[in-house]
């Protein structure tokens, strides 16, 4: 194994000082406020998306199988899935929102961290107060998949039934997406094909296209994004033909129609995917 200079100085400090050298540190381990490259060490053992996605959807209503994956690896209490767009959802927060206390429960006496829609769908009341008196305007932040803290809290029944009247007094715990009706649905819907792009972004026809495909189609609250692997996620109108994907505020679809091709710009932030729709 090879030593780079700077560990190998580090490693020389603590055999000649002796004291007052870092193990971690002389040694080349990565401290807490270094960066992490992508490819650290590959080999230590890491949960499987398959795994972490079992516990996730488990955790909305099955506790059996909860229980047996996170007595055989408690670390799976820990799991979360990013659904896409930045979507995630932890095997807590698949409890939480669904009104699964007793899977809650075991799966933080398994280490899971609870948070504030966990708090909320418990009813403790007391915890949600002082977490929104400490940082106001919280409660309009959703959960998984644009989830309310007031619908995790009504998801807690009777037993949170103080968090519900607490939230309703401060108000703005239960903004819902607004999503306007689409004139030209049509004009959208179909099969897309994700363009293949170089690394500076610009298209490539010859470039491998590795990303897959996706559907728009309607559904039962309006146009939907549909990708194999994962569920159906409502596209909330935001005006002409831009959309935000369901628990993705900050992601923005922006159709334009043409008659060559209908395209879709997936503007993420820093970057934007391009898809063009299938001929029909």
């Amino acid at each position: 194994m090879s030593i780079s200079r700077r560990s190998f100085v580090g490693l020389s400090a603590v055999a000649v000082g002796g004291v007052g050298v870092p193990l971690g540190r002389s040694f080349g381990v990565m401290q807490p406020d270094a960066a992490v490259p992508r490819d650290a060490a590959p080999w230590l053992p890491r949960t499987s998306n398959e795994d972490a996605q079992a516990v996730v959807g488990a955790s909305r209503a099955n506790i059996e199988v909860v229980r047996e994956m996170v007595t055989q690896r408690p670390a799976l209490a820990r799991s979360a899935i990013d659904w896409g767009f930045g979507d995630w959802e932890s095997a807590l927060g698949a409890a939480s929102h669904t009104g699964r206390r007793e899977i809650a429960e075991l799966l933080i006496a398994h280490g899971a961290r609870p948070n504030l829609f966990t708090l909320a769908m418990l009813g403790h009341v007391d915890a949600v107060r002082a977490t929104l008196q400490a940082m106001p305007g919280v409660q309009r932040i959703k959960g998984p998949h644009g989830i309310t803290l007031m619908s995790h809290a009504r998801a807690g029944r009777d037993e949170a039934a103080s968090v519900v009247e607490y939230l309703e007094s401060v108000g703005g715990a239960d903004e819902q997406y607004v999503n306007e009706p689409v004139d030209d649905a049509a004009a959208i819907s179909g099969a897309y094909t994700l363009e293949p792009r170089t690394p500076d972004g610009t298209l490539a026809d010859d470039a491998p296209n590795d990303h897959g495909r996706f559907e728009i189609a309607e559904g039962r609250r309006g146009l939907e994004f549909r990708a194999e692997g994962t569920f159906a996620r409502n596209l909330f109108h935001q005006g002409g033909l831009a959309f935000n994907p369901a628990g993705a505020e900050a992601v923005l679809l922006r159709f334009e129609p043409a008659a060559a091709a209908t395209r879709v710009a997936i503007e993420l932030g820093d970057r934007t995917v391009w898809a063009t729709r299938d001929p029909s």
